[in-house]
């Protein structure tokens, strides 16, 4: 006679329950998702955000336009230079400020500098969640140059508050062209070195490959953006679909995956890393002679020679500083392809000295809705991978 099998119903199995941070190393101590595990299987996943909400948009409402940029600092901060420019062309776009070539073509070489720093820290740890540390160790070296480059050019380096509204507050000095042809020099075959150590590695590939995958269709209806829309097949780019800050001059192609999984997404990133460095190459060979900043004496700091030993120009320097020049009224949105995605400033002003009301758009908020969905499925292990290669950014999330 044969044996009779139990058979235990879905309803009668005993689930546990896992806290995956946020005291966990691999959620920085801010997010929150409560697991539900059948042994190392996730079967379903709640997260929480908010641990360090700070009221970006309500601070901003109560700032002058000039002290605004910090703020969009510490928005996504492995690539804040894109946030500044952002919220520098939302404004002129209010104000109306014709932006002189030289400044937008500066604009351009520091906001893909950005996205290789962004996409350096994204890239190399999705690499370390699989076990390999050193390409980790070895890429931030060059991410290291290009904070020396930002460092030459605004005297910052993390959270850069660079540029002004109208232009750049300065021209690049002949110590920042220096940097930046060094870098442009050594970092592709560094990177080309990094892509060999991973896509030779049969680990790597084994961990990447249909982890963490979404479709097109789920990754429109969440509202995807940036690499990780690309990754699932759709090549939609800002730069592209809306060109700002002289995009259309450039030659480049929108890298695209198509089953929208971790391999896809690193992918995506690896290969914005080599058009990046096209489009600044291209900028720094078009890179047209004039002024780097706009006529809008409005919003143009005065030099500061100036400003330490001429009371008009001190007088100026602090009404511009602290808002004391309306803005006209109006209602725009401005958006920029950012580090991870479309990064955008709704902005309404009625004509006074703070936004009227102010909202960022943040490309981690909208996508991370969808990781418990990703999720789902998949091994324990997985979840830190799929997390990592969405390039979810605490201080973005929040905000």
């Amino acid at each position: 006679m044969e044996e009779t099998k139990e058979i235990i119903k879905p309803e009668e199995k005993e689930y546990s329950i896992l806290n995956l941070g946020p005291t966990h190393p691999a959620t920085h101590g801010i997010f929150q998702n409560i697991l539900k595990m059948d042994g190392e299987i996730i079967m379903d996943a709640e997260p929480t955000v908010g641990y360090i909400h700070r009221a970006f948009e309500k601070l901003a409402e109560h700032r002058p336009f000039y002290q605004i940029p910090p703020i969009t600092d510490r928005l996504n901060y492995c690539s804040s230079p894109i946030n500044n420019m952002g919220w520098h062309m939302t404004v002129e776009k209010l104000i109306g400020a014709k932006i002189p070539k030289r400044a937008e073509y500066m604009r351009v070489i520091i906001m893909e500098l950005a996205r290789i720093a962004d996409h350096i820290v994204c890239d190399t740890v999705i690499a370390v969640d699989t076990g390999a540390m050193t390409g980790f160790l070895y890429m931030f070296q060059w991410r290291e140059l290009i904070y020396e480059i930002y460092e030459e050019i605004c005297g910052a380096r993390l959270t850069t508050n660079i540029g002004r509204i109208g232009g750049m507050e300065r021209d690049f000095s002949k110590t920042a062209w220096a940097k930046l042809d060094k870098f442009m020099k050594e970092f592709p075959a560094k990177l080309k070195e990094f892509e060999n150590l991973v896509m030779r590695n049969r680990i790597f590939i084994d961990r990447v490959v249909g982890v963490g995958p979404i479709s097109a269709e789920r990754a429109l209806s969440y509202g995807f953006t940036g690499p990780n829309l690309r990754a699932a097949g759709v090549d939609y780019d800002v730069r592209v679909m809306n060109p700002y800050s002289s995009y259309e001059d450039f030659e480049f192609t929108v890298p695209i995956g198509t089953n929208g999984d971790t391999y896809d997404r690193f992918m995506v990133r690896l290969d914005e890393m080599w058009q990046s460095l096209s489009i600044i190459n291209q900028a720094i060979k078009k890179m047209p002679d004039g002024p780097f900043h706009a006529d809008v004496p409005d919003f143009y700091l005065p030099p500061k020679e100036d400003v330490y030993n001429n009371m008009e120009a001190l007088i100026y320097h602090f009404k511009i500083v602290m808002g004391e020049t309306d803005v006209p009224k109006g209602e725009v949105y401005h958006c920029v392809e950012g580090g991870n995605g479309e990064l955008g400033f709704y902005l309404i002003s009625d004509g006074g000295r703070t936004p009227y009301r102010l909202h960022f758009r943040r490309p981690c908020f909208i996508y991370y809705q969808a990781y418990p969905e990703m999720i789902k499925g998949g091994m324990l292990s997985d979840a830190i991978l799929t997390m990592s290669s969405m390039n979810v950014i605490a201080g973005e999330l929040d905000a």
